[in-house]
């Protein structure tokens, strides 16, 4: 690799991983191409992106960016997992991926700029999606106001029955 092509990859790292919000980082050793393109898509699906990194040049783009503290990371076989939006859909994907492929590790990752230890990464992908939390939210919301209109409209209901039943006794009388 010649200077102009470590500048150019040393610019991209820095676009794309020192950007990001979310990142984690995987040891992909023992893992084969068919394997490598499944989890490309997996991540692709999630809106995210999935590069290798050579990790001399990983660190020096991320050098001014969160993800620096994970820099005992970088060593070995490097791939990087990361987005700007949604990291428990990334992680939920990353965690699917490697039950089927038991040979890809995780290193650690960086959330919303917080370090999280890659035993951690279980329970992150454990977590409900944002879309779920969102509608968990709105039912909550709605539940008292649901109640109140059924107890106003029990009154009127009743009142309606009422009236019902002596328009029925005075037509029977």
């Amino acid at each position: 690799m010649n200077r102009n092509d470590k500048t150019q990859a040393i610019s991209e790292f820095t676009e794309g991983i020192g950007q990001a919000t979310n990142a984690f980082l995987i040891d992909f050793k023992g893992i084969t191409v068919p394997q490598v393109t499944e989890l490309r898509k997996q991540v692709r699906e999630t809106g995210s992106d999935y590069v290798v990194v050579k990790n001399t040049l990983a660190l020096i783009a991320v050098k001014d960016s969160p993800l620096v503290a994970l820099k005992e990371q970088f060593s070995g076989m490097t791939a990087v997992a990361y987005n700007k939006t949604d990291a428990v859909a990334l992680a939920k994907a990353l965690t699917k991926f490697a039950k089927d492929v038991p040979t890809v590790q995780f290193k650690g990752a960086l959330l919303n700029g917080q370090i999280v230890p890659a035993a951690e990464i279980q329970n992150i992908a454990n977590l409900p999606s944002r879309e779920e939390l969102v509608s968990k939210l709105l039912f909550l919301m709605q539940s008292p106001i649901r109640g109140l209109v059924t107890v106003l409209q029990a009154n009127i209901r009743n009142l309606a029955v009422v009236i019902d039943q002596i328009a029925k006794q005075k037509e029977t009388a």
